[in-house]
């Protein structure tokens, strides 16, 4: 059974294939996808695959994406969740997005502590990894904040519309998460 993780203004849940115009609103914006790593989507239909996509990972036991449902009105404003899971090396990679009309209103700080807390505790991770391209300011200082590291420059790690973008690695190890 998909976990359904609740914060004081938000519920993670389970994305669905209702969920598509949702996704897609998120992922069809630009100021969504500019540093994502992600082409821009033009179909619903693509969104639809990502949906797919996501339950696949899910199934197999290669990571875990959940919905951002504000408990005050339905309808996904975005998604977190982590990819890359190793259960063997206990370790995943964080990833997020929010649509720019939720934006600087600290819903991703609030997803990201319940995230956290599940990862560490019911997936048994020890590191939280984050990959993020150097001119997305507000991510890089939304994981300073949040307690991550930065470990260091990825050269050219990311190809997006054809282009070779670099990438900062940060992470966040169980074991200083709790100290906090």
């Amino acid at each position: 059974m998909f976990p359904r993780l609740e914060t004081d203004r938000l519920l993670l849940r389970e994305i669905t294939m209702d969920d598509a115009p949702c996704i897609f609103a998120c992922f069809s914006n630009e100021e969504v996808t500019r540093y994502y790593g992600f082409e821009t989507m033009h179909t619903i239909d693509q969104a639809e695959k990502l949906i797919k996509f996501f339950s696949e990972k899910y199934e197999d036991k290669a990571g875990i994406r959940w919905g951002i449902e504000r408990k005050s009105e339905s309808g996904l404003i975005g998604t977190i969740g982590f990819n890359s899971w190793s259960i063997k090396h206990k370790g995943a990679e964080i990833g997020y997005e929010v649509h720019p009309d939720y934006w600087r209103k600290g819903y991703i700080s609030e997803a990201l502590r319940a995230v956290f807390a599940y990862g560490f505790e019911a997936m048994d991770l020890n590191r939280i990894g984050a990959v993020v391209f150097p001119e997305n300011e507000a991510s890089n200082k939304l994981l300073l904040k949040a307690g991550f590291q930065k470990e260091g420059l990825l050269r050219e790690y990311i190809y997006q519309n054809g282009t070779p973008h670099d990438a900062y690695v940060y992470s966040l190890l169980k074991g200083s998460y709790q100290e906090d």
